[in-house]
């Protein structure tokens, strides 16, 4: 049973994916040295290809996929459906994109081709496509744990360096143990409705208001929110970003914590928005986000290990997604359409540099790296244009999503939410321009007090060989190209309008439902959008620009800072080193804070 002629797409890719990776990492090493480059490069561009065009047809209608025909019969469901819409589709391209940069860039980075790292990054992609497309919550949970399985191994990759091998384990044991929450989850809204389909549990669920539904909801989306990155849920997020290879990174950041967003969001509103949860799971949501949001604010300016940083950043912009999930606003959720666009593509980049600063100077500490850039002025144009895109400077997408965002969370009653992406924005972009300034400019006062307590990134186990003078057109291609897209995201205006319409289609519950279960073709009529740049929304992006200069300006030269000044930054300190330590590097913390959190919302959404 298939809605859409392209709906079998669907299955075909991801079990070629599985079935690349299984040949890449089964006949790798018997085979000639590059098979494994061309086989998993070309599957993440057969991929990216394949998806690319079925956005045509899911502009027009749902594609629904049953596998083995085994569709809805009376509402009920024994089968498995794939669902791809605009978004879900959207997601899968995006990530097959970054595989296809990552894999680039990793064909002259590392020391050696090695086909166990190509076939884990083809069963991530595998991983995170099957997620995005499926149609119920436990297929949801399946491809979950595979995606977390590659995830694991790898972050672990640099086996002989014991730092990787402990954020592996923080990180599979954190993920593991949120996952086991999220079966808890599936298997009580089974046993409560006998049905596992999205579209069935919402038409079970729909006024539902026992107390058994918030119980399943937050423990189904506790596995979500860990891997999303949503304080308290975020603890393992830095540690592992510090210890994977950087093309790696560039997929945990750049889309890895978006699916986790794009998980609750599906089941929020596929399945709970008709719910007695859903007004206090908007309530939950908005606090999460702005809770998660501060915190990684803060904490980003306070490193000094460049990938640590950038993963702060990510944490931080995540809260911003949240408190927009949290709105339920549908211009609101457009604009983070393409604000995760834009993000993937800046924070790709930026995740790249830092790759080539640690192939050229053997270090990602910003301390350490204090003026050695001088003599790549490209590499540090690079660095400081795409710290000005994480600003949100126009034209990038990233600040065209942003300002959509702001103009409807203001519109809808939250003028508060402007101060707070632009204050995130600017503190976490003043971050990085604030090591770019150091590393290639060789400006800044030297650490003292707070800032020394920092991790180093000196600890950083060297994954290639240092000294490259010049890069080659394998590693500084992605990098182009990445900033090119997130630069081509604000430029066309049918990008942002595209996203409103994906984003209401994407809340549409009874458009889902009709088509899983019935296939109903095609979408609801929507409204016109008119959103692109206009002069409110591009001064915005300009504040929060030059904001971020200053912020990086005042990180430089703090200790130059007039002492009344410098007295307004000490009172701070207590409560930063506080954060420091709670961000302990021992599992055993993360999970009470993860246990916690469960609790703590899980109570929030009781009473």
């Amino acid at each position: 049973m298939t809605s859409g002629a392209a709906a079998p797409l669907m299955p075909a890719m991801i079990i070629g994916l599985i079935l690349v990776a299984c040949v890449v990492m089964s006949l790798g090493r018997v085979l000639p040295r590059r098979f494994g480059t061309l086989l998993s490069g070309g599957a993440a561009v057969a991929a990216a290809g394949i998806e690319a065009a079925m956005l045509v047809p899911a502009s027009q209608t749902r594609l629904v996929y049953w596998m083995g025909g085994w569709g809805a019969r009376d509402g009920r469901t024994v089968g498995i459906a794939l669902v791809g819409d605009q978004l879900s589709i959207g997601i899968a391209l995006l990530a097959a994109v970054l595989m296809v940069a990552a894999l680039v860039f990793s064909w002259r980075y590392f020391e050696s081709d090695s086909t166990h790292y190509q076939g884990l990054m083809v069963l991530f992609l595998a991983g995170m496509t099957g997620f995005a497309f499926a149609g119920d919550v436990f297929t949801m949970f399946v491809f979950f744990e595979l995606m977390g399985v590659a995830a694991y191994a790898l972050t672990g990759l640099k086996s002989e360096d014991p730092s990787a091998v402990h954020g592996a384990i923080n990180f599979g044991i954190v993920n593991s143990l949120a996952a086991y929450f999220s079966l808890m989850g599936v298997a009580m809204l089974y046993a409560h409705t006998g049905s596992l389909n999205l579209a069935a549990l919402s038409l079970e669920l729909a006024g539902d208001r026992s107390l058994l539904v918030p119980v399943a909801f937050i423990l189904l989306c506790t596995g979500f929110l860990v891997k999303g990155a949503v304080v308290p849920f975020h603890f393992w997020l830095d540690d592992a970003h510090a210890v994977a290879p950087s093309p790696v990174c560039v997929l945990f950041s750049g889309v890895m914590v978006e699916l986790g967003f794009y998980g609750v969001a599906r089941v929020y509103w596929a399945v709970f928005s008709a719910s007695g949860v859903a007004g206090p799971a908007l309530t939950v949501f908005v606090a999460l986000g702005v809770i998660t949001a501060v915190v990684g604010t803060v904490m980003c300016f306070l490193q000094r290990h460049l990938k640590r940083l950038l993963a702060y950043s990510t944490i931080a912009h995540m809260g911003l997604f949240v408190v927009v999930l949290g709105s339920a606003s549908r211009e609101a959720m457009g604009g983070v359409v393409l604000y995760i666009v834009g993000h993937a593509a800046v924070k790709g980049a930026l995740f790249l540099l830092s790759g080539v600063i640690l192939d050229r100077y053997g270090s990602v500490d910003e301390f350490s790296l204090h003026g050695r850039g001088r003599d790549a002025p490209a590499l540090g144009v690079g660095y400081l244009l795409a710290g000005l895109a994480l600003a949100g400077a126009p034209p990038f997408g990233l600040g065209l999503g942003k300002a959509v965002a702001e103009h409807a969370l203001a519109v809808d009653g939250a003028p508060w939410a402007i101060v707070l992406f632009v204050a995130v924005s600017a503190v976490t972009a003043g971050a990085v321009l604030r090591v770019g300034a150091r590393i290639f400019l060789d400006v800044g006062s030297p650490p003292e007090g707070v800032e020394a307590e920092g991790m180093s990134g000196d600890e950083e186990m060297i994954e290639v060989t240092i000294g490259r003078q010049s890069v080659p057109l394998s590693m500084s291609a992605p990098i182009v190209g990445l900033l090119a897209c997130g630069l081509a995201a604000g430029l066309i205006p049918a990008l942002a309008s595209a996203g409103v319409r994906a984003a209401e289609r994407f809340m549409d519950t009874a458009g889902y439902v009709n088509a899983a279960l019935n296939g109903a073709a095609g979408y609801a009529a929507s409204g016109p959008t008119q959103a692109f740049w206009d002069a409110p929304s591009a001064g915005l992006g300009l504040l929060s620009s030059a904001l971020a200069v200053g912020f990086a300006a005042a990180g430089l030269l703090r200790h130059r800072l007039p002492t009344a000044v410098r007295r307004g930054f000490a009172t701070f300190d207590p409560s930063t080193r506080v954060l420091r330590r709670l961000h302990s590097g021992k599992v055993g913390d993360y999970v009470v804070w993860m246990v916690l959190g469960v609790a703590v919302s899980g109570v929030a959404l009781v009473v």
